[in-house]
């Protein structure tokens, strides 16, 4: 027989292990040739060039998405040369040389990789349309997308395809060299790690992973405050060591002395669920931590980095609204021009003037001594005053009395960092005239323009304490009132026209104490722009927590088929002893509850934390993003434990 025969011929045979691995291997073909001809269309260069986005954001995603693909190939690879270590070492028995070994599975690579790559690219070209839409309906740019090939993705796809091809013979060379005829009729039943009695040190370790693990969850949760500021870089490495390295000793030791401890209080008395998932859960899982760990950091990763973009993307509005509270302002009475020119457009509107004055607080008073002894010597910075009348106009139930103030404004990355409550005493310093207040409120509302504020929040005082610090104010940033507009609804042609009479009326002018220009922005502008950098991050992570899903899920599944293919001689001993088909499923479907479940919660906690701690950065609104998400990852998880459980069904009924 002919080695291409023989090549056909095996192929054929194991075409039913290799699916799942040639779909997620043509899945992953048709994603990176999509992301690199999505650089090349039309549509999104335009869209590029209005967003100043899209190319750094699809650059990276290429890079990382082929980082992906490479771990996952050459573990999957890894597992089914370990599946098929018994065929190997068969031919070899009947007399075939290593190096004829290696070329049969080096022609059936061959010949798999350049059909998922020849039809990954043909799938590639087509759904790179349907991308392209995504990401333009993501961008908010609305214009006509057409089906493009380019020459440069195509060279750049097969290229990289052919490098991670040769990768990966490599790798099986060296495994079919390195390994003896003997251990290739065992290698299949071998784990990551040999699995050896526990020992009341082995307990002890086990109990410390999950010590680590809720001390990296407590160490997440303080990491963005004040008492940790000064050392953030040094702890978010503790956190980071401490969650890899608990997990991998919870997979390696916790979960198996859990469930020792289970089957020792049943005293022997083992059922058939007991024998068919407990017992079993308990060596390979840990024996296979390595892996699962791995698994479940992947896991952890691309579900916190998908979560953490998607709420940048949800809160865009919110997050704009935080630095352009009206939909457009104006300062020092600059919008005279623009408020007649929408007058003469019959546009409907409401007006609100703030005048300002400043004051100069003492941040050292209310601060953490931390945070105090990083600040310059001189802790006094200005700060925006309204009078208590213009502040409610906006809230007209607010009060104050003598030696009162409010705070408003305070929210975002310093509210969270540094969290007032009120109650305290605060010193306002106005040249030489020095007054103790309390502060009644702390508001996150913001009043202000963020380029009038700086980020900074706004003291609201009695109008007659105003009135003195407006007679004795420098100014901030030349700003003596600002003016709010707020638009009834306008139909889009009609807000495309203001936006350009407000640029052409000169209502968006502010100069700062140095006489240097600065143009304010509208809210709609402000939330397009967020849109547009939010969904390119959230196209490309989305994708890229799919590639890493379907990397981790595949590699899981890869492993429940070994474990059924060993376990055929198991299903027919307990069927002859009397076991139904029913009770026998019942244990299997425990055991992949587990086996799938595990990994899938603790990467949901791990990424919950890590969401948790520093969501604020990213936007406005944490819980549906992240709800949202983890949904979606667990419908996807159970699917592919849905694909084992059904291979596994049929593996029981072939073995009955």
């Amino acid at each position: 027989m002919k080695l291409s025969q023989l090549v056909f011929k095996s192929m054929l045979k194991n075409m039913k292990h290799y699916y799942l691995y040639f779909f997620a291997l043509i899945f992953s073909v048709t994603l990176y040739f999509s992301f690199m001809t999505l650089q090349y269309n039309p549509a999104v260069i335009a869209a590029t060039e209005a967003s100043g986005t899209a190319t750094s954001g699809l650059n990276a995603a290429t890079y990382l998405l082929y980082f992906v693909v490479l771990f996952f190939v050459l573990y999957a690879n890894h597992l089914f040369i370990k599946r098929r270590s018994k065929e190997i070492g068969l031919y070899q028995l009947i007399g075939m040389t290593k190096g004829l070994v290696i070329r049969l599975v080096a022609l059936e690579n061959i010949v798999l990789f350049i059909g998922a790559v020849v039809i990954g690219i043909g799938l590639g070209l087509l759904s790179s349309r349907l991308f392209a839409m995504i990401l333009l309906k993501l961008l908010q740019f609305d214009t006509v997308v057409t089906m493009t090939f380019t020459k440069v993705a195509f060279v750049n796809t097969a290229a990289v395809f052919g490098i991670l091809l040769l990768i990966l013979l490599v790798q099986m060379a060296w495994m079919v060299k390195r390994t003896t005829l003997l251990l290739l009729f065992t290698a299949s039943k071998q784990a990551d790690e040999r699995v050896k009695r526990f020992s009341p040190v082995k307990m002890i370790i086990g109990a410390f992973g999950l010590v680590l693990i809720v001390y990296g969850y407590y160490k997440s949760s303080i990491l963005f405050t004040a008492a940790s500021a000064s050392s953030l870089l040094f702890n978010m490495l503790v956190i980071l060591v401490a969650t890899i390295g608990g997990t991998f000793l919870v997979f390696r030791f916790s979960v198996s002395f859990l469930l020792n401890v289970v089957r020792l209080r049943k005293k022997g008395h083992l059922r058939l669920v007991d024998v068919l998932a407990l017992t079993p859960i308990m060596h390979r899982m840990k024996g296979n931590a390595k892996s699962l760990t791995l698994i479940t950091v992947l896991t952890a990763v691309s579900l916190a980095i998908t979560t953490l973009s998607y709420i940048s993307y949800y809160s865009a509005h919110n997050s704009a609204s935080m630095q352009m509270p009206a939909d457009y302002i104006s300062v020092n009475g600059n919008e005279a021009a623009f408020l007649v020119a929408l007058d003469k457009q019959q546009v409907v509107y409401e007006t609100q003037q703030l005048p300002l004055a400043t004051a100069k607080i003492d941040l050292a008073e209310f601060l953490p001594a931390e945070v105090v002894n990083s600040l310059p010597a001189d802790t006094k910075t200005e700060t925006p005053v309204i009078s208590l009348s213009a502040y409610q106009q906006l809230n007209p139930a607010a009060a104050l009395k003598a030696g009162e103030v409010i705070i408003a404004g305070y929210n975002g990355f310093m509210a969270n960092m540094m969290p007032l409550e009120p109650g305290f005493e605060m010193t306002l310093h106005q040249q030489e005239q020095t007054l103790s207040m309390r502060v009644v409120e702390v508001s996150s509302e913001s009043l202000l323009a963020w380029r009038i504020t700086g980020g900074s929040y706004v003291l609201i005082v009695q109008d007659e304490l105003f009135e003195q610090f407006r007679s004795k104010s420098d100014g901030y940033l030349d700003v003596e009132q600002q003016t709010a507009i707020h638009l009834s609804e306008v139909s889009e042609e009609t807000l495309l026209l203001i936006e350009k009479l407000y640029k052409q009326t000169g209502a968006n002018v502010l100069y700062d104490k140095n006489g240097e220009l600065r143009k304010l922005t509208s809210l709609q502008a402000m939330t397009q722009y967020n849109l547009n950098n939010y969904g390119m991050t959230i196209f490309t992570t989305a994708f890229l927590g799919l590639a890493f899903l379907l990397a981790s899920g595949s590699i899981l599944y890869f492993k429940q088929m070994s474990e059924a293919d060993e376990e055929v001689a198991s299903f027919a001993i307990l069927r002859k002893i009397g076991f139904t088909k029913q009770e026998i499923l019942r244990g299997i479907m425990i055991k992949q509850a587990f086996n799938f479940g595990v990994p899938l919660v603790i990467g949901l906690l791990h990424s919950y934390f890590a969401v948790k701690s520093g969501w604020f950065l990213f936007g406005t609104e944490m819980v549906l993003p992240l709800v949202i998400v983890m949904g979606i990852y667990i419908i996807l998880y159970s699917i592919f434990a849905l694909l084992s459980l059904n291979y596994y069904k049929k593996i029981i009924k072939q073995a009955l």
